[in-house]
């Protein structure tokens, strides 16, 4: 085998396998002698490649992990396999993988043969996966091409329908993906409106990275995260709840989190605040204990409805 640099690629695909080669028969394998391949392991060495060569009469070489990762060679069912993956999590709420799996996979289908992009795309119009949850569908393409961009740090134009089903074009500059729940937002600064905004990726349709250039912004928030939680905290009603809970105090406040004043052994008074009616209701139910609620009077309504569904749920006919 003359071509060095297609030898030097066949020699990493031999030893990408999880085993150790005697050079004899790496020499075999690519037709050339036991100095070749000295000298090839040096070169992939120098590359970043961390071959190690052990002594003896069953040593050999063999690819140990490194401080880095260097460039992997794939076939064609190990390369679907693994874009078929990464879209999986990246379609899923699993903590701390979601936003590495779109860095990755926007690398690898920026690489991916057009007939692995035809068996890729085929597998995945054929398959139905079963959500835990019921949540938004946001389409991968999307995500890879607003990932593209905040890595290359290029501005990007896209449709977006807002929350009252109205279609705008937006212009801006992307800086960060941030999961939440089952839902994908971008944090971005919009550049027709000059201001900061979160976009629900769900929502964004149409993508295209314009290849301008964008200069870094300075966020007005430690990380993407802080920022996305202040928006939504800002755009959510706040309900502050009184309530009376027959509860020591101590068990109380293993369980609850708000103020807790005691007044006797086992009665406390509670404040705590929500954004949702239907969520202070919950955490005071669950608490599996007598209590009255004092204020607001949206929480003393629901629960009144809560209580005639139930009773009328569980009465016998």
């Amino acid at each position: 085998m003359g071509d060095t640099p297609g030898r030097l690629l066949s020699l990493l695909s031999l030893l990408q396998t999880p085993r150790e080669w005697p050079g004899s028969e790496l020499a075999e394998r690519l037709e050339v002698s036991l100095r070749t391949i000295r000298r090839d392991i040096d070169r992939l060495r120098s590359l970043g490649y961390p071959v190690e060569a052990t002594m003896g009469s069953i040593g050999g070489y063999r690819l140990i992990a490194g401080a880095a990762l260097p460039p992997l060679l794939l076939d064609d069912d190990e390369a679907v396999a693994i874009v078929v993956g990464l879209r999986t999590a990246a379609g899923h709420a699993v903590a701390g993988i979601e936003e590495s799996s779109v860095r990755a996979l926007a690398k690898l289908e920026q690489v991916l043969p057009s007939r692995l992009r035809y068996r890729v795309g085929a597998l995945n119009s054929a398959t139905v996966p079963v959500l835990s949850t019921p949540g938004p569908v946001v389409e991968p393409s999307v995500l890879t091409v607003l990932a593209a961009a905040i890595t290359n740090h290029e501005r990007v134009r896209f449709a977006y329908r807002a929350a009252d089903d109205t279609d705008t074009k937006r212009h801006l500059e992307p800086h960060s993906l941030v999961p939440s729940g089952r839902r994908w937002y971008l944090v971005a600064f919009d550049l027709d409106r000059d201001d900061w905004r979160t976009f629900r990726v769900d929502r964004i349709t149409e993508p295209l990275a314009t290849g301008a250039r964008a200069t870094p912004r300075t966020l007005p928030a430690a990380d993407a995260a802080e920022f996305l939680t202040s928006k939504m905290y800002s755009l959510a009603p706040t309900y502050s709840a009184v309530a009376t809970v027959h509860m020591p105090s101590r068990e109380l406040s293993a369980r609850f989190a708000g103020q807790i004043e005691e007044i006797s052994e086992n009665t406390c008074r509670v404040r705590t605040d929500a954004d949702t009616i239907e969520w202070l209701a919950l955490r005071l139910t669950m608490l599996g204990c007598e209590f009255e609620v004092h204020e607001p009077p949206e929480l003393v309504e629901h629960l009144r409805g809560l209580a005639e569904r139930v009773t009328r749920a569980t009465s016998t006919h």
